[in-house]
């Protein structure tokens, strides 16, 4: 990853300065909504299939089973005497192991016909988050998980933790004894282990150089051993590995969306014609448990599944097509991390936090905006249907009894509410509708039928005998 990133960083120099640079990645908003953005896109182009698929949990069953993969790749690669990092090819595999194996376990529960689907998903992962917790405190004790870097991550300080790459006075400082840079100092050597103090007359002195030892360009700059800086560049450690899982995500949707969308809605179609339905879905949820850790430190294990769900929820809700809700949902989810970072910063609260309210703001407007199957739509959609009922139920009414006996009486307008069983409001609401659209009109406080009511009636009526 360090030489992607030095590749990245030499492509950026070409048209910016490392002074620009710097100073773009020094900015804590500019790289949390950067980091933002791409969490946001990364997750609703899984989001979206996770919601068809009625998978929706399992976004977060993987974000707690991926701990117990990134724990045990941790503990692998201490074994192999290296120096783990959350953006290292073993953690990020072994979370990826985690998260498929979630799934699998699961499925094997289920498959025994003791335990449901949900179920057996509320007992595998909190297993699996439970046994990874067990070998943090059993072998690494001086780890310390808070709710800051498990539940809402720290996407504000996340310009701070970044990696350098030095392009010019690069060369490492070494500082020995006899060095005109060389501080030396003076230190006991008996005081501690025959217990008595510096001043004692008995203590031992050895003198020591202080700052000897072999030092990066970087950090001979800090101890001011060199007169000229290094040309360094620094770049978000979370920022690659977010951009990296984001290409692959967009990557795996467009060079297998009709493969994903026939599994999606018919399986066994999709089988029978040769896509493997299984492969892809484990496929899937690889992807969905390297996209849970690349955006650990950015928004935490937990708060990552509001950013796997409700885009692709709203964005069910705003549209039934499926190329459409591959645009509606990462545009919700990219204007979520803006107005959520802006509204930390005003009410000074958690930026991740803030960001998953605003989601949720969204999936309410959505609910209830929406076109289609947003809630005011129906009451609307309803309210408009009990209009048309009552309305045809009076032009019903006027077409029984024209040309009879009763007529005079049925469709008299002061008694046409008596026989509807309605109140004086209903009915002469109903009726200035009618007139309105020309069906009644009132001839001599009678109502009566026009020609186009009738013809309307007749047509009703022909539609009900064909069916």
């Amino acid at each position: 990853m360090s030489s992607i990133e030095r590749t990245l960083v030499e492509l950026l120099l070409n048209f910016v300065t490392a002074e620009q640079l710097n100073a773009f990645f020094g900015d804590p908003r500019a790289v949390a909504l950067l980091i933002g953005v791409l969490v946001a896109v990364a997750t609703a182009l899984c989001g979206v299939f996770l919601v068809l698929r009625k998978m929706a949990m399992t976004a977060d069953a993987i974000s707690h089973s991926v701990l117990f993969g990134i724990v045990a790749a941790f503990l692998a690669t201490l074994a192999l005497g290296q120096a783990p990092d959350l953006s290292a090819p073993l953690l990020l595999i072994g979370a990826a192991a985690a998260g498929v194996g979630t799934v699998m376990l699961t499925e094997l529960i289920e498959r025994s016909k003791l335990v449901k689907g949900d179920a057996a998903l509320g007992l595998v992962f909190p297993f699996l988050f439970a046994l990874a917790v067990i070998l943090v405190t059993r072998h690494i004790p001086n780890v310390h998980l808070d709710t800051d870097s498990v539940l809402v991550g720290e996407i504000g300080v996340a310009w701070a933790n970044a990696n350098s790459h030095c392009f010019a006075n690069c060369e490492p400082v070494t500082v020995t004894a006899d060095d005109p840079r060389a501080k030396m100092a003076r230190r006991c050597v008996n005081c501690a282990a025959e217990g008595i103090s510096p001043r004692d007359p008995r203590a031992v002195f050895e003198e020591y150089c202080s700052n000897c030892g072999t030092f990066s360009a970087a950090e001979a700059w800090q101890r001011r051993l060199i007169g000229v800086p290094p040309k360094l560049v620094f770049l978000p450690r979370a920022l690659m590995p977010l951009a990296a899982i984001t290409l692959i995500n967009l990557l795996f949707v467009l060079l297998f969306y009709k493969e994903l969308k026939l599994a999606s809605f018919d399986p066994d179609l999709a089988a029978a014609f040769g896509f493997r339905p299984a492969l892809l879905s484990y496929a899937l949820l690889t992807l969905v448990s390297l996209t849970a850790v690349a955006a650990f430190d950015a928004v935490g294990a937990i708060l990552v599944v509001a950013f796997f769900v409700i885009p692709a929820a709203a964005a069910y809700l705003l549209t039934d097509r499926l190329w459409q809700m591959f645009a509606v949902a990462p545009l919700l989810s990219v204007l979520a991390v803006i107005s959520g970072y802006e509204m930390a910063r005003a009410l000074d609260i958690s930026i991740s936090a803030a960001m998953v309210a605003m989601l949720f703001a969204f999936f309410l407007l959505s609910w209830l905006l929406s076109p289609r199957q947003g809630l005011l739509s129906g009451l609307i959609r309803r309210y408009r249907q009990r209009q048309l009922f009552a309305e045809q139920l009076l032009l019903g009414h006027l077409y029984n009894h024209q040309h009879t006996a009763e007529a005079e009486s049925e469709s008299a307008q002061s008694t046409l509410h008596e026989h509807l069983r309605w109140t004086t409001g209903k009915t002469a609401r109903c009726l200035a509708r009618l007139r309105a659209k020309r069906l009644v009109q009132l001839e001599a406080g009678q109502v009566r039928l026009t020609e186009r009511g009738e013809a309307l009636v007749r047509a009703f009526r022909e539609r009900l005998m064909t069916r």
